[in-house]
Order: structure tokens, then sequence, then C-alpha cells
């Protein structure tokens, strides 16, 4: 029996196309992290078998003082390598049977409806991604993105892109463990651990830029301000972000969220800090299909990429 509506397959492709790009800027614009990690620049296009991250570990160690016409050095140096990723993808659906279709054949009906199943699949993809960006990978038998409790967790000498931190001391980020240390976490011992985070951290002008914090520890360093400290910039975290300012660290913006662990505390230098995008299947609309065996039409929409990281030794968790 041919469609009572011949576009209605058309205005739903067509209209999922065209919201590709909103949806990719609203899941970007709705958590501080990724909107951060987007202003450095680094949510960039990935190609290829996996995803390479370039990352930087040692110094030129020709650098050398000399008088005259001393002998300098010029053997050859290795201060670059990389990182592999594998690429982790993500799903979603709008779904509408026969029935629907020939409820809403109208072209205005059949907008409405589309409204509305864009909306849940919009809130669906962006709770998914949320979560994820402080994932470890290992969700969902290992097919969610790699976050923060894999690139800066709270034991460091795991492997990262291929890279381990129980072999490379540089390539671990900086741990602070109110356990290990037998100190209870509290409004009184919030700040020295921060300030311990920020210290452990910082190369010159090289330093933390974002501070994600769960319930718990977010409300402790709130409690740990005087009133007259407690002031928010929302131009850092991004607008619409209410967040405190870490005043030791050059007022850089502590950030609520509530993805994030109740009992961590990151402190991120977002410069190494990456979302890699699969190139041509990020929030990618496919073709409408047929189901087989049901009434159904399915448009879906498809997206590839990860987090990787660049420089671990920068970055900081607080933890219990």
């Amino acid at each position: 029996m041919p469609s009572p509506n011949s576009a209605f397959t058309d205005i739903v492709t067509t209209t999922l196309q065209g919201y590709s790009g909103e949806l990719a800027d609203n899941i970007t614009n709705h958590n501080a992290l990724l909107r951060q990690i987007d202003r450095k620049g680094n949510m960039t296009d990935a190609t290829g078998r996996s995803i390479v991250q370039e990352l930087e570990y040692a110094t030129n160690g020709t650098v050398m003082w000399y008088t005259g016409s001393e002998f300098l050095d010029i053997s050859s140096q290795e201060t670059f390598t990389s990182a592999e990723f594998n690429y982790k993808q993500i799903a979603a659906n709008v779904v509408i049977n026969g029935l629907e279709e020939i409820q809403n054949s109208g072209r205005e009906a059949i907008h409405n409806l589309l409204k509305s199943r864009i909306r849940n699949m919009e809130k669906s993809i962006k709770n998914a991604v949320a979560t994820s960006l402080y994932a470890d990978g290992t969700g969902t038998s290992g097919k969610e993105f790699g976050g923060l409790a894999l690139l800066v967790p709270d034991v460091n000498t795991n492997t990262v892109g291929g890279i381990s931190g129980s072999t490379y001391s540089w390539w671990r980020n900086y741990v602070y463990d109110f356990s290990t240390l037998s100190v209870t976490a509290s409004s009184t011992t919030m700040q020295n651990a921060m300030n311990l985070a920020w210290i452990n951290t910082i190369r010159g002008t090289d330093k933390v830029d974002t501070i994600v914090a769960g319930q718990s520890y977010f409300l402790f360093y709130l409690a740990s301000l005087q009133a007259q400290q407690r002031f928010t910039d929302t131009t850092k975290a991004g607008a619409g972000f209410g967040n405190l300012v870490y005043a030791f660290g050059g007022n850089t913006p502590v950030i609520y969220d509530d993805q994030c662990a109740s009992t961590r505390m990151f402190f991120l230098n977002t410069d190494y800090l990456f979302m890699r995008k699969a190139k041509g299947r990020w929030m990618k609309t496919l073709g409408d299909k047929s189901s087989v065996n049901q009434d159904a039409m399915v448009v879906p929409m498809v997206s590839a990429g990860n987090m990787t990281i660049s420089n671990r030794a920068r970055q900081a968790v607080i933890c219990a």
C-alpha cells in the first residue's frame, strides 16, 4: 500500500539532516567541560584506523650553556610520540510507525510529531554524552567514551592511549587521595587539597583553567569560602553555567556537574584535552530505513569519536 503522504520520509530525513549541526552545538553548549574544550579549539576531526593523539613527552636535551668555540650538542632528540585511542560510537533513532504516518499526514502535523521525537532524542543523547565524559571507557562492554575516569584517574599508573603510566612517570596525573593521606574530606581540608593539586600541575604559565567537581566536594569548597569570596564568573565557564572561582588559581572557574562523582574534583588544563570527532560521522543522519517485519520507518542518527589527552602531568584529581 503506497504511503498516504509521499513526502513524509523526505520531510523526516531532511529535517533531521538539517538538525544535525544544531544538535552537535547543543550538546557542546549543554556541558561546561565540552564548551571549554571547544573554546580551546580542541574539538577536532579524526580520520584513519584509530585516533592518533600527538604528545610531547620530553624537553630538548641539546640545550646548554657554552662559551667561545666550545662544541655544541647536535645529538638527535626524540621528544614527541603518540597515544592511540579507539573510536567509540553512539546512535539514536527517530521511529515513526505506519499508523502515526496516517494520523499525521499533514505537513504541520508531521513537523509537530518530529519536534517531540527530536527533543526527546536530543535530551537522551545529551545525557549519554554528559555521563561518558566522566567514564573510564569500560561502560556498556567498552563501547562508551573514555572520559576523565580513564584520562585523569584515581590510580594514575593505568594505561591510556596504549602508554603505561606505570612504566612512564611523565604519563601520570597528580592524585590527592584523602583516604591514602588519612585526611577527612571537609570544608576545612578542601582548600589545602586544592592548593596541592594546583601546585603539582602548574608549569610556568601553563596551568589548570577549569575545575570540575561533584556535589560533596563542590559543597565543601563553597562552605570553605568567606561570604565576600562567594562570587562567580560566567565568562570563563560559559553562559548559563553557575560556578565559583578558585582565587589562588587566578580566578579559575570551579564548576559543579551533576554527572561528576560526588567525591571527585578534577583540575584540568584543557589545552591538552580533546574531543576527537570522526570526520563526517559526528551527529550524522543516515537515510531512512523501513523495518523488515514491522510497519515502521527508522531514521538513525549516529556519531563516532572519543576523548583524548596529550599531557596527563598537567591534570589532577582529588578523591577519597
